[in-house]
């Protein structure tokens, strides 16, 4: 199922991401974007929106409270944070070139699975 992944500002300044139901008129499964100022320059922080008390990103938001929905979203930042809600790896293309062989057919260097658990 695709999503419909938004980014908007409430009214309280706050920027949100989220899946957007516009039938039900929420914003499902919400996070906050924060800006980090670093010597480097500025990161974005994504977090539940009820943190630090809640940290499942699982918050509903009525879209009464959006003051802005920006026009786009970048697909990097649509990426973590299906990542950071659904706590699964989003695969993206070229990715299983460096998993020992997996990704040209021949599968994996491990021979012996025992290798793979603590004794």
């Amino acid at each position: 199922m695709a999503y419909d992944i938004r980014l908007v500002k409430l009214i309280n300044g706050e920027m949100l991401i989220g899946k957007y139901d516009g039938e039900a008129r929420l914003m499902r499964d919400a996070a906050v974007l924060q800006s980090v100022p670093t010597q480097q320059g500025v990161q974005m922080l994504l977090l539940p929106f009820g943190y630090p008390f809640d940290t499942d990103i699982d918050a509903e938001i009525s879209l009464d409270h959006v003051i802005y929905e920006y026009k786009n979203c970048p697909e990097e930042l649509k990426t973590k944070y299906l990542e950071a809600s659904s706590n699964l790896t989003i695969a993206r293309p070229g990715d299983l070139h460096g998993l020992g062989g997996m990704g040209d057919g021949k599968g994996g260097k491990i021979s012996d699975l025992s290798q793979l658990f603590k004794k």
